[in-house]
């Protein structure tokens, strides 16, 4: 098994280290703890999120201490990072009801890891006044030091107010109150959380003297033609199977390009360099089979949702592609369904020729007996080729709705009023 920086150096997870030689000395001698964090101003993290939490996990394969916190305090104020303009506030409720959900998500992903520890920072930052912080922590941050921040300094055209001017701070109490009391001694993040993750080491020295902390961050996730990682057409891919289905997001990983598949399983997947090669190897030879693209699925889905919603996600993949889907369970049928295009009509008793035009998925009555003679129908995965057939309540999944198919790509859904 290689060392730790050597495996994230090929996977491609290191860009900046506060001090390479002493990070390598410190996780070779010791079991460290490390936190990596989030702010809570969603109901669910997207797969944007995802790598560095991964490599949090990645550290605590190796022996490490993940210490993971959702920012019930520093949510509330909202990180100007990477953005051209001030956040919306959300209301204490929401944020703490986001909190909730965001590290459910984030105890999933880590359920294998058992010596973890889940932190808020609303627990320490709530309990300091307006006076302590300005007289505490306020004094030891040298404003010309913020402006040189690419988080501040890019917002200077536009503006930016006190309020995010002063997250970097806050998230240097969160570096300095673990390392206090928890012996956190690195944090992690991605690229765009070098001055924050700084802004921390500076703060903790200020307050506790030469103690031994260390920052580390990972490269911005790009796709290979430069766009950014994480979006699908439909929008963003959530990690809350209630946003996205485990079948959406099987469906998101499996038609990763062939440019990037192999970068991504480095980055995501916890497969050996061995395993990996001999996929980039298929991906050279026998493109058209995606078993890279399989594979990558297949452990996304398991990280992030586990066993039963992978064989969930395999159900439904294969039931569309077959267009058998009457064995499906209420969830899977859901699922399936989920993306497809939708139209509405009465619960009568119909000729199928009736049927296929009143859904608009043909135009005339000639080109649906044609279709149906043709055995291009399926009505719920079935082969539909008497024009006779009459759709009723028989055809009624779970009483709500009718799949309809036609060739072998075209799928549309019936639901009832």
């Amino acid at each position: 098994m290689p060392k730790l920086l050597e495996d994230l150096k090929y996977r491609d997870l290191v860009y900046q280290q506060t001090d390479e030689e002493g990070i390598k000395n410190l996780l070779e001698r010791e079991s460290v703890s490390i936190y990596c964090g989030t702010d809570p101003t969603g109901d669910s993290l997207h797969v944007g999120h995802l790598l560095p939490f991964l490599t949090l996990k990645r550290f605590a394969e190796y022996g490490h201490k993940p210490v993971v916190l959702v920012g019930g305090g520093t949510g509330i104020i909202g990180d100007p990072s990477g953005r051209s303009e001030e956040r919306q506030l959300q209301t204490l409720e929401v944020i703490n009801d986001n909190v909730k959900k965001l590290e459910a998500q984030l105890r999933n992903i880590f359920r294998d890891n058992k010596d973890i520890k889940f932190v808020n920072n609303a627990d320490w930052l709530g309990q300091i006044s307006m006076l302590e912080f300005l007289r505490d922590y306020g004094k030891l941050v040298n404003v010309n030091y913020l402006l040189g921040k690419d988080s501040v300094s890019s917002r200077l055209d536009n503006g930016i107010s006190f309020t995010e001017f002063s997250y970097s701070i806050l998230q240097g109490i969160d570096f300095y109150y673990l390392n206090k009391e928890h012996n956190v001694k690195m944090q992690l993040g991605g690229s765009d959380q070098w001055g924050n993750i700084t802004t921390g080491l500076e703060i903790t020295r200020k307050l506790a003297g030469d103690v031994e902390t260390y920052g580390f961050t990972i490269p911005l996730m790009l796709k290979s033609d430069g766009t950014k990682f994480g979006k699908s057409t439909g929008g963003a891919v959530w990690l809350d199977s209630k946003k996205t289905t485990p079948y959406e997001f099987y469906q998101f990983w499996f038609n990763t390009a062939d440019a990037d598949v192999v970068s991504t399983l480095k980055k995501f997947t916890f497969l050996e360099k061995e395993e990996i090669e001999k996929l980039e190897k298929s991906v050279e030879t026998e493109p058209h089979l995606r078993i890279a693209q399989k594979r990558l699925a297949e452990e996304l889905v398991k990280i992030v949702h586990g066993e039963e919603a992978l064989e969930s996600a395999l159900n439904v993949t294969k039931a569309l592609f077959s267009g058998d889907i009457k064995n499906l369970t209420i969830d899977e049928l859901d699922q399936a369904v989920k993306g497809m295009p939708k139209v509405t009509l009465e619960k009568t008793e119909v000729n199928i020729v009736d049927f296929i035009v009143n859904a608009n998925l043909v135009t005339s009555k000639r080109q649906a007996r044609e279709d149906v003679n043709n055995g291009a129908i399926y009505v719920n995965g079935e082969k539909i080729t008497d024009v006779n057939y009459i759709v009723d309540e028989k055809d009624r999944l779970n009483n709500n709705y009718t799949v309809l198919r036609r060739g072998k790509k075209s799928y549309l859904l019936v639901e009832y009023k």
